[in-house]
């Protein structure tokens, strides 16, 4: 019979990256092993970090190897379920403890989860980035030189409730611009940032289509489920979403709606790596494909790629291309993507990467608030 294997110790570091800060959790075991997980949300440090906290109850003398079991305990005990906070710490935990698993039994974590279905993951660039079609255009041309075969931006700001072509165009020009730097073979996706009213995000949809997009990410905010199927149904660009959603529970509505092209679970917002492969097993009976979302360190990318590795409907693998301040000298060793833009599979036991505590020091949590985003008349927007 296999031993048990007891937690001693929850540890967390916050680490600042630009704006915002990147949370780790750490879990101790009585047999010397330390598991890693990512809890970032960003502007959230405080709570997060008191999240994990409040959870330490829960965790210090329990079973290390059964992390379904303390998942549940956390999650159905909780009178107030869920949250992006509550579901951050959780995540935190339980990878680390997927981490101390895979270390315990030398194997990465995919091999747990029922070995990979692929051979390597295709990766899509966070960027390009600019103010003007040229500055995306340039951008959009470096990342193509670095090897991605799939960028996704961001090229609309503060947009009113409702508004005209020329706003509309501000955005697609921007989109064009990008197009015709890197050719009709690289593959375009459009983050709206839910900055986009329902009637305004379909008539952006039919501008974009003829600009070949694989995805139109979160065209309206998210809570108004009724509101995004409205979208997808008259959009001419499948419809991506589910940074913003969490749990299987959240997803469910809008996937048996039959109007979603792509879900986006992130680990960490989704409350774990089992979480977000409940989310994308519930995709697969509906046809639609994953890509999970990240903005994060390499920490939760390294999670994210033991996930894609699992995940018969993946699609992408999104990821930050704009260096951290502390770039690897934080967490190592950094996965390498090829010429064609894919990862390797993972092959180091457990999550198959170490945070410096050391060099943590040298970059201490910032204060602060996300960027903000004005209307024209001074009226507070959505970021």
């Amino acid at each position: 019979m296999a031993r048990s294997r007891t937690i001693t110790g929850v540890r967390t570091v916050a680490v600042g990256a630009g704006w915002r800060n990147y949370v780790f959790v750490l879990i101790d075991t009585d047999d010397g092993l330390t598991g890693l997980g990512e809890a970032s949300l960003g502007g959230q440090t405080n709570a997060v970090l008191g999240a994990v906290k409040d959870l330490e109850p829960l965790l210090l003398g329990a079973d290390a190897t059964r992390i379904e079991h303390l998942w549940q305990q956390a999650y159905r005990h909780a009178f107030w379920h869920g949250g992006p906070t509550f579901l951050s710490a959780l995540a935190g935990v339980e990878v680390a403890l997927w981490d101390i698993q895979g270390q315990a039994l030398g194997v990465p974590i995919h091999r747990l989860l029922g070995g990979p279905v692929r051979d390597r993951i295709r990766a899509y660039a966070n960027g390009p980035r600019g103010d003007t079609p040229q500055d995306m255009a340039r951008s959009a041309a470096d990342l193509v030189a670095r090897g991605y075969t799939a960028l996704k931006m961001a090229p609309w700001e503060a947009m009113p409730l409702l508004t005209g072509k020329r706003r509309i165009e501000t955005g697609v020009a921007k989109v064009r611009a990008v197009r015709e730097a890197v050719g009709p073979e690289i593959e375009l996706m459009i983050d709206a940032h839910g900055r986009l009213s329902p009637p305004v995000a379909v008539r952006a949809a039919a501008a974009l289509a003829p600009l070949g997009i694989t995805f139109l990410e979160e065209p309206c905010l998210p809570g108004n489920d009724a509101a995004l199927v409205r979208v997808a149904r008259k959009s001419a660009v499948p419809i991506a979403v589910g940074e913003r959603h969490y749990t299987r529970w959240g997803f469910a509505e809008l996937l048996a709606s039959r109007s979603i092209g792509v879900v986006q679970p992130d680990i960490i917002q989704s409350g774990g790596i089992a979480e977000a492969r409940r989310i994308a097993a519930l995709a697969e009976m509906h046809f639609v494909s994953v890509a999970p979302h990240n903005p994060w360190s390499w920490v939760n990318t390294m999670a994210s790629l033991h996930l894609d590795a699992v995940t018969p409907n993946f699609l992408m693998q999104e990821v930050i291309t704009d260096p951290e301040p502390w770039k690897d000298a934080v967490v190592s060793p950094l996965p390498e993507m090829d010429e064609e833009g894919y990862f390797a599979l993972p092959h180091a036991p457990g999550l198959g990467i170490t945070l410096d505590l050391e060099a943590v020091e040298r970059f201490p949590p910032v204060v602060g608030r996300p960027p903000a985003l004005w209307h024209d008349d001074g009226a507070v927007a959505d970021w």
